[in-house]
């Protein structure tokens, strides 16, 4: 069992890249699609660990919208590979008092799909135990500007002044409203970067960078760095006296 973090120093909420599973699978001789099936199983387990470790919610990067760009193959695999995690671990998630989020812009996904998300989203609405937001072709700045062009419309049709604007009143119109702002961000396998990865809630999050591959990030791996986050020191601009 992962170690439980200190009481009142855990990030509320934590969002992962998850990044890896191809080169982990080529690393084994193996289609880069037997990575993903391996971190998809790697989900379960970093979601499971989040009570023990004062984590209320848990947003981690499934498929950006630039993901489309990857071989026809590939992306097909991805897709199936989604439909097959909801149907598997829908009932498990309930059990668990997981509520899963879908965050990202549906219109290009399979309608199929579509309906296995809506369906998990209704099954688990009063679940309070864990918060899981799966980002499914999401990019930031493609969610930024969905957002502008709803806040837009309703500055047209007079609901809103445009001097009565803010970050605020944008950020009730990201796919994350109904969300706290990210505490921390990790992204495995080595890389530093942030990759359009949600831009507007992570202005004041902590990063971490690690070097493990993403199928071989284990609870232990997550608890660590949930500790390491209690000896950070988070001033958002300001300085202590």
């Amino acid at each position: 069992m992962a170690k439980q973090a200190s009481e009142g120093s855990a990030p509320r909420h934590v969002a992962i890249i998850m990044d890896g599973n191809g080169r982990w699978a080529t690393r084994r001789g193996r289609p880069r699609l037997f990575g993903h099936q391996a971190g998809a199983k790697r989900v379960r387990e970093i979601v499971e660990a989040c009570p023990d470790l004062g984590v209320e919610y848990l947003t981690i990067f499934a498929f950006s919208t630039e993901n489309w760009k990857r071989t026809q193959a590939e992306v097909a695999g991805l897709m199936l590979l989604f439909r097959r995690y909801i149907t598997k671990e829908a009932q498990r998630l309930l059990a668990k008092g997981v509520r899963v989020r879908f965050i990202g812009d549906r219109v290009k996904l399979d309608a199929k799909l579509v309906a296995l998300m809506d369906e998990l989203e209704s099954l688990t609405a009063h679940n309070t135990k864990v918060h899981l937001t799966i980002a499914l072709n999401y990019g930031g700045r493609d969610e930024v500007t969905r957002a502008t062009q709803r806040l837009a419309v309703e500055v047209a049709e007079g609901r809103i002044k445009p001097e009565e604007v803010g970050a605020e009143t944008l950020s009730r119109f990201l796919d994350t409203c109904m969300l706290p702002d990210p505490d921390l961000v990790i992204r495995t396998s080595g890389e530093a970067r942030i990759s359009n990865f949600l831009l507007w809630q992570s202005a004041y999050a902590e990063y971490e960078f690690v070097d493990t591959l993403w199928p071989d990030f284990s609870a232990a791996c997550f608890a660590e760095i949930i500790e390491g986050f209690a000896a950070r020191d988070r001033r958002f601009g300001a300085v202590k006296a």
